[in-house]
């Protein structure tokens, strides 16, 4: 099972990402802006998911809008 992001590069459990667009969270106030990091991602079974936590937010993101960095 090999999860790639919108490059095509393979993802591992605790790789950081940066996104490639700007994401309005549903249910959050805040915005995740294009470029923003974030580290310790986990892989989950779906191949188009990862999971992450953003502050004390723990959110799933498609892997079509992020970049391994």
């Amino acid at each position: 099972m090999e999860i790639k992001d919108s490059v095509g590069n393979i993802l591992n459990n605790g790789d950081t990402i940066v996104l490639t667009k700007t994401l309005k969270i549903k249910g959050m106030s805040k915005t995740l802006k294009r470029g923003d990091k974030i580290k310790n991602i986990r892989l989950i079974s779906d191949l188009n998911n990862i999971e992450c936590k953003v502050g004390k937010s723990q959110i799933v993101l498609k892997t079509c809008f992020i970049k391994k960095s």
